[in-house]
Parts: structure tokens; sequence; C-alpha cells
């Protein structure tokens, strides 16, 4: 078998004012032929079909082609996408003939020419390799599923959990291609759109109605001929012509079963809509005050509105200025991504004191830029780091600020070591030594997990913000609920 192997993903966000480029794929891992297939080993969807790949009898070569991996932001560039698209095409044209083309995808993607990048890529795949040969895509569950994804791919699998396991998703959709190679199984996918979209809030696949209706996904997949059941609550910020939220049901050849269980998802999430609106955020003063009231250990305070992992700039200053305010009796950890400032703490190097005017910098709609006083207690000037199924990553410069019992981290790009311990401890902090911490993000809490005694969602104004009536929605589909009243969501 002849497989070609690529991943281009990104999740936009299309309320940001930053352009996804090359740099950020380059930040988070591009890479080219041979070499993706020593950089991805146990990592995302593609380390876990190589994992598949081992597994199978008959020999398999595989013709790695393109990594282009990007974390949440805005919209990507047209020359951005270009060029990874041009990668992708010119690569799969030098590998025929193929049996198979294995791509991973993130699902909500936009770029500046095209609201629907993975239908793009895929429509741009099947012009090279023509209609005989099947293209299967892992796929982020906060994807948004688009007739062009339907029309062009053979097989679209989602993660089964929020927080995610990408090397999951890549064996079961590299399962799913192997026995179709193999003729065992005959793929049918059908699917059923949802004119909805919900906050973040209620992500979580571990308790509440994401557990239930993920869980009726797991129950379905039990029953004869069904191969995969993918629910797609499609990522709040997403403002996009085929907008909302969506799921797959793949089968044995059997479209009345796939069409029927994906039509049985459809209405068990619209029967649960209004409990995806059900918030238990707190006020950022509030907040901050309940932190510092807290029994002994550490307190994670999510910065709802400044999600790094949901496309936020990192820069917002809501949650930090209550701090400030508040100046908790305990120590209290916060990232904060200002360039600026940085080369500010750079220059004048650990014990300094200094002015200056932190964040508040990209994100200027929701958050201002905080004028204070600050020691400079500790710098880096680069260290790279693996984060287990992420891979490498390069933090770059960083410095460590003091200002009364607040510990801020500045950084100068947005990293997914935002969330990590490792953004504290490579700067000399014991987070077994914090009361709080602030984490970009509404659900990546884990890495916190050994010290994590609490979490409170702080109901922050920002880019990633779950109050969704904020925003001017442009491109979204209408009427969809709850934006609207609608009377027959068939």
């Amino acid at each position: 078998m002849r497989i070609a192997v690529a991943e281009i993903a990104q999740e936009t966000d299309s309320f940001s004012p930053m352009v996804t480029d090359l740099s950020d794929f380059e930040t988070y891992g591009l890479f080219y032929g041979e070499a993706m297939l020593e950089r991805m080993r146990r990592v995302g969807p593609i380390g876990g079909m190589l994992e598949v790949v081992a597994e199978q009898s008959e020999t398999v070569e595989l013709v790695p082609i393109v990594r282009g991996w990007a974390s949440a932001g805005g919209t990507i560039s047209a020359e951005t996408i270009d060029r990874l698209t041009g990668r992708l095409v010119d690569g799969l044209r030098a590998a025929l003939p193929l049996d198979a083309v294995y791509l991973s995808l993130h699902g909500a993607a936009s770029s500046e020419n095209d609201d629907d990048v993975e239908g793009c890529v895929l429509e741009a795949v099947r012009r090279v390799i023509g209609d005989n040969i099947p293209i299967a895509c892992p796929l982020d569950h906060h994807a948004n599923v688009t007739q062009r994804m339907m029309r062009h791919a053979n097989v679209l699998v989602g993660h089964e959990t929020q927080p995610h396991d990408p090397p999951a998703t890549g064996r079961k959709a590299a399962r799913i291609m192997f026995e179709m190679l193999r003729g065992e199984i005959r793929p049918t996918m059908r699917w059923c759109k949802i004119p909805m979209i919900t906050p973040q809030d209620q992500f979580l696949t571990s308790h509440g109605p994401m557990k239930q209706w993920f869980d009726l996904a797991r129950e379905l997949e039990r029953r004869d001929g069904v191969l995969d059941v993918s629910p797609y609550p499609m990522q709040p910020w997403l403002d996009v012509a085929e907008g909302g939220w969506s799921v797959i049901v793949h089968t044995n050849d059997d479209e009345a079963l796939a069409q029927a269980l994906a039509n049985q998802m459809a209405e068990k999430a619209w029967e649960l809509r209004e409990q995806f609106w059900v918030s238990e955020r707190v006020a950022p003063a509030e907040a901050v005050q309940q932190a510092s009231e807290a029994g002994s250990g550490l307190i994670v305070l999510s910065d709802t509105g400044d999600s790094v992992y949901g496309g936020a700039p990192g820069d917002n200053t809501v949650v930090l200025r209550e701090l400030l305010n508040q100046q908790p009796p305990d120590l209290a950890l916060v990232p904060v991504i200002d360039p600026e400032t940085l080369g500010i703490a750079m220059d004048a190097g650990v014990g300094s004191t200094i002015e200056i005017d932190l964040g508040g910098k990209v994100d200027n709609l929701f958050s201002q830029p905080i004028h204070m006083t600050a020691r400079v207690a500790a710098i880096s000037k680069g260290v790279t780091v693996n984060l287990a199924d992420r891979g490498i990553c390069d933090l770059r410069r960083t410095a460590l600020l003091e200002v009364g019992s607040v510990r801020i981290v500045v950084l100068d790009h947005r990293s997914f070591a935002i969330n990590h311990p490792i953004l504290y401890t490579h700067l000399g902090l014991d987070v077994g030594e914090a009361k709080m911490v602030v984490v970009k993000t509404a659900s990546n809490f884990q890495f916190f997990r050994p010290w994590c005694k609490g979490i409170i969602r702080v109901d922050s104004p920002g880019m990633t913000q779950s109050d969704l009536t904020a925003f001017d929605w442009k491109r979204l589909p209408r009427p969809i609920y709850p934006l609207d009243t609608v009377e027959n969501w068939h």
C-alpha cells in the first residue's frame, strides 16, 4: 500500500484582528518529507496513524509531504494557505500512483480568500488524485463541516473527548482507512447540519450536556455496521457562510442507517440546546476574591475571554487588572504576551525596576494596557521543550515580572506552552507554592492537575468570550439558535 501523508491545520477566530501567516506554522512545526515521520511520532493524529501503520501485516509505504500546524488564531493569509496547499498538491503529483491519502485537518480554518479552508484543500487534493483514491481525514471535533468537505473526503473522523486526544483520533481514522483499502468495509458517510452555536462553557465531554451527546455517539457506535459517529460542536468564534453544529455518521455500506443515526444525534443536540448555554462563569472581581478565600491548593482562573487555544491574542488584561487591584496575600501566576514589554525587561536585566504599559495592545477592544512599575525577577533567552502530544515547542525569550504577590510571565509570541507549568518552572518558580494561576484557555486545565484544587471560569470580555451576542456576526447563516428564533430547525 502506498499512502500519502499530510497535515494542514489551524483553528480560526474570525473576531481576532491577528492574521495567521507562515511564521505561525513555523512556530508550531512546519515539516516537509521524511522529517515529518521523525518529528511526528506519538504526536497528533499523524502520530496515531503511524502506530496503526506499525500494526499492519501488509507492507505500507508512506509518502510524507507536508505538515503545517498552527495554533488557533486569526484568519489565515491568502499567501500562506496558497503556499501550503501548493506544496501539498505538488507533492501529491510527484507521489502518484497512490492507494490513499491520509490528510489531517482541523475543520475550522478560514482564510482571507476562502472561509472553508478544509473544503478548499480537499478539493485541490481531489483534482490531483481523481475520484477513485480514498481520502481519510482526522478532524478536531470543533470543526465546521461543509458541503465541500463531505463531497471530497471519504472519511471524516472527529475527536471523542475534550480535552482532545489527537493521537487516538488519528488511530481511529487510520484503522477505518486500512480496513477500507483491504476491502473489508465500504465506509458510507451521511451527515446532518444543526442551525445552532453555543459558547465554550459546556464544551468539556466529562460532564453536562456535552457528555450526554458524546455518550450517545459511543452508544450508537456499538450497533452492527456502524464504524464511527462524530459529533461536531463547532468552535464558537467562526463567522462563516456554512457555520453551525453538525454530526457525521460512518457505516459499512448502509446509507439509510447512517442518515437515521445522524438525524438521531442532531435531534439530541437540539433537545439539549438550552443546557449548552448554562453558565457557571464568575465576574473577574468575584473570581479573584473566591480564589483568595479558597482553602489550600492551587486555584485555576480560566480567562475565558482570552483563550489562546481558541484564537485570542493572549494580551487581555482584565483578570490581571483585578489581581493587581486586590493584591491577594498569596502568590498568583499570570501569563501575558507583549513583545514590547519583554524587550524593555530584557534590556533592563534581572533585578531592575521598570515602568511599563503591559498588555492590551492587540486586544484593545475589550481591554487596555496597564501602567505599572515592576521588578524584573528573571529572564530566559530561550528554551525548547517537548510538550507530549503537541511535540517540540520553542518558548523563545521570556521574562518574569514581580508586582507585589503577582508574578507575570511575559512572552513575545503565542505558544502552546502558555498554559503549561513549564512556563513558570523554567523561570525558577514552584507552581506548588502558588495560590492561583491564570490560564488562557477555557477547557485545557489538565496540565495543572497535580496541584489543582479548584477551577473558576472567569467571565472576562475578550475575543473568545462566551457572550456570543457581543460579536458582530456577518456571514453566519441565519436564522440560527440562539441569535434568532428558529421555528423549525429541520
